[in-house]
């Protein structure tokens, strides 16, 4: 019988011939770390099953591109499958006080929680306006970008839920999407149109651009209030000043359809993720690339592209980010169908990619939690994963 893993002798010459021409050029690669063999990987035939522990001192599945990503590493632990189940999974976000990590699940209308003490994931509001970005501000607050309702809630200490913005010069936000808090008080958010569909929101009332030949109702399934809504603003990033003044401080010209986003640990830097095009929009879109912005006081400077998420020759489109505490930027991968290059891209904050976690199916957003807030937590398209790393989260949320 024969087998297709042996290796015909004039294979093991020809590899032999290899290693011995790949040792003559190692002084001329010094700098460089000899490559590693790849155990089984989410690349694999059958794939791995991610609820069973790996075999190996690290997790085959997180990837050193570059030396200094051994740093973040933590050895002896591997990713896990906290649960699977939901519909789209978004807005990961740790709560330090209570112990718990928030999850939307946008189409199914709910926000769940994972507990630590025994890691299970209950339903935690239900229904949850569609919600997407979820954050924690200062004061231990749950923030929330709700699609269905088109603005931005807080959860506030006592149970009462309070109305942070859901307009803009008088015109009601499209759809927003991620919410980040600032040492000032202040929030910043992104609003691109995404919800304006019936799997992660509600299309606009009859003759809006969503809903242009008014064969849609938008009141099946929700208030009736909220179906005569229509997208009246351009994609944009916003700011909320504790005083509740909101101003549009990233247009669509300088990042039109405004994803995910996240401060660097000096809040000197804000980054926004600048995706596809959406429901209703009448320009190109964004092309999945992610910008930085110099924060000058109330206002950002004008953006620069940080990168456009190529790796490998695949575009890893990215949607969600967080910031760890040495301003590296661990960002979401949605590749598609490219498999094994969906999950986690890390980059340095010079724009360079350090690091990857594969996943077997599309991540949307990304959080760092846990007591000591050394666990990122990973939003898949309908599972929770977790890891621990060698450094901790930036921020709050």
């Amino acid at each position: 019988m024969h087998d297709r893993n042996l290796i015909p002798r004039r294979g093991v010459v020809k590899a032999l011939g290899a290693a011995a021409g790949a040792a003559l050029a190692g002084d001329a690669l010094f700098a460089q770390q000899a490559p590693r063999a790849e155990p089984p990987s989410t690349v694999t035939n059958p794939p791995r099953d991610f609820t069973q522990p790996t075999t190996y001192f690290t997790d085959p599945d997180i990837l050193t591109v570059d030396p200094a990503f051994d740093a973040l590493v933590q050895p002896q632990n591997a990713i896990h499958r906290l649960w699977t189940g939901g519909q789209w999974l978004e807005g990961p976000a740790w709560s330090s006080q209570g112990r718990y990590l928030v999850i939307s699940d946008i189409p199914n209308n709910l926000q769940l929680r994972w507990l630590e003490d025994n890691a299970q994931v209950t339903v935690y509001r239900n229904p949850a306006n569609n919600s997407n970005g979820n954050t924690f501000d200062f004061q231990g607050r749950q923030l929330s970008a709700e699609h269905l309702t088109r603005r931005i809630v807080r959860y506030e200490n006592d149970g009462s839920v309070t109305i942070i913005a859901d307009r803009y010069d008088g015109k009601r936000f499209s759809s927003p999407n991620d919410v980040v808090a600032h040492p000032d008080g202040s929030y910043w958010f992104t609003d691109p149109p995404y919800g304006g569909t019936m799997f992660e929101g509600q299309p606009d009332a009859p003759g809006g651009s969503t809903n242009p030949g008014g064969r849609l109702n938008p009141r099946l399934g929700g208030p009736p209030e909220l179906g005569a809504f229509r997208r009246e603003l351009p994609t944009g990033v916003y700011r909320v000043d504790p005083s509740g003044k909101v101003d549009l401080v990233a247009g669509e010209d300088q990042v039109p359809d405004p994803n995910g986003l996240a401060f660097s640990p000096d809040y000197k830097r804000l980054y926004v993720i600048s995706t596809g095009k959406g429901p209703g929009d009448t320009g190109a879109g964004g092309m999945g690339n992610m910008y930085a912005f110099d924060v000058m006081n109330t206002r950002l400077s004008k953006a620069t592209l940080f990168s456009s998420f190529m790796v490998d020759g695949v575009k890893c489109g990215p949607d969600g980010v967080r910031c760890d505490v040495f301003g590296n930027l661990w960002c979401s991968s949605n590749a598609g169908r490219a498999v094994g290059y969906n999950g986690v891209t890390v980059w340095n904050p010079q724009g360079r990619l350090i690091g990857r976690i594969r996943l077997p199916e599309v991540c949307a957003n990304v959080c760092f939690g846990g007591p000591k807030r050394n666990r990122l937590f990973m939003a898949g398209s309908q599972s929770i994963y977790a890891v621990f790393v060698n450094t901790q989260g930036a921020g709050p949320g």
